[in-house]
């Protein structure tokens, strides 16, 4: 038999004294063999059902949410509650086997009206509480009346606290708010519907001009440490003239809204205010709205309300209603925008 070489280098030489010797038979079959393993191969990977890629990260985190399974369902723009939120919870409500006769729930294990607690805060400075004058008086770092901590301040607005919730979830909706939106309050009162737009706003985008003391030593004595929205830095503005001046002279709102305000205010002031804040409203993008009637602009009859709106460079965008979550109960929006850049 040949031997594969018929060079005369020393490498070859090396390898012929050494006695390594590849015969013609060994490399044909050395070939064949590599030739069924690599057709087999293929054939089993044309039928295969493997992923063509591993799925990502990302991908796995969102697949639920895709099938409906256990994940986040709700899309990023949605702020409002679905009806599939709702039907969750009802489910949810139902399969722990939970029930309430007439809406009741019964009373916990230490049941406490408001009065009672608020004697407990007065008589013990707390429930749990530190003996001693001294030393009772060296562990709050921001004390806050008892009053508060009993949460009276809930039943100032002639309707649920949980209103609020609905208020914020039909004006950022309607508004189409991100969270870099800045958004003003008129008459903020105790942060029923100012907490969840702090919450939800970037850091100092949320603002407010609010007259009535008690009100505003709820919102930050009591609301904003509470909730734990201290670090978002709102712009809480006392004043009942409209005077916006102290809000800077270059901000640009996306929203501007009063709730229950207008209807107790001159109509004359409201004029005067909505002169000032046109200047702060970004053109045709931003909105203003006003609840429960424009009375103000009403009284003036027939065409004379469009025209001064006009003249003031705001346009009318109707009537609007949002319903409560969780009451039987709907309320009335009036919404303006800004028609001149």
């Amino acid at each position: 038999m040949a031997i594969l070489s018929s060079s005369t280098s020393s490498s070859s030489s090396a390898m012929l004294q050494k006695g390594i010797v590849v015969t013609v038979p060994v490399l044909v079959l050395s070939a064949l063999s590599s030739a069924v393993i690599f057709f087999t191969l293929s054939f089993f990977l044309s039928y295969c059902s493997c992923p063509s890629s591993l799925p990502s990260q990302n991908d796995a985190v969102l697949a639920p949410a895709a099938v409906g399974g256990g994940g986040d369902v709700r899309s990023e723009e949605r702020i409002s509650t679905s009806q599939e939120d709702i039907d969750w919870v009802k489910n949810l409500i139902k399969s722990n086997g939970l029930h309430m006769h007439d809406n009741v729930l019964r009373k916990g294990i230490n049941p406490r009206t408001r009065e009672q607690q608020l004697q407990d805060l007065s008589q013990y400075k707390g429930v749990s509480h530190y003996e001693g004058e001294e030393e009772a008086s060296n562990h709050t770092a921001l004390p806050c009346p008892g009053e508060l901590l009993v949460e009276e301040h809930h039943s100032n607005y002639g309707e649920p606290w949980a209103g609020g919730r609905d208020v914020f979830e039909f004006l950022a909706e309607a508004s189409q708010l991100k969270p870099n939106a800045r958004v003003l309050e008129i008459g903020c009162g105790t942060l029923r519907v100012g907490l969840h737009f702090i919450r939800y706003l970037n850091s100092g985008n949320f603002h407010c001009l609010e007259k009535d003391e008690l009100s505003l030593m709820a919102a930050l004595r009591y609301e904003l440490p509470s909730q734990g929205l201290l670090h978002k830095r709102p712009l809480i503005v006392r004043g009942d003239d409209m005077e916006f001046s102290k809000f800077g002279p270059d901000v640009a709102y996306d929203l501007v809204y009063a709730s229950a305000v207008f209807l107790h205010m001159r109509d004359e002031l409201v004029w005067t205010g909505l002169e000032r804040l046109v200047g702060k409203l970004k053109p045709y993008k931003g909105r203003i709205f006003v609840s429960h009637n424009i009375k103000f602009c009403t009284r003036l009859g027939g065409d004379k309300c469009n025209e001064r709106l006009a003249s003031l460079g705001l346009e009318s965008l109707g009537r609007q209603t949002h319903d409560s979550l969780l009451f039987n109960h709907y309320e009335i929006w009036f919404g303006f925008r800004r028609i001149k850049g």
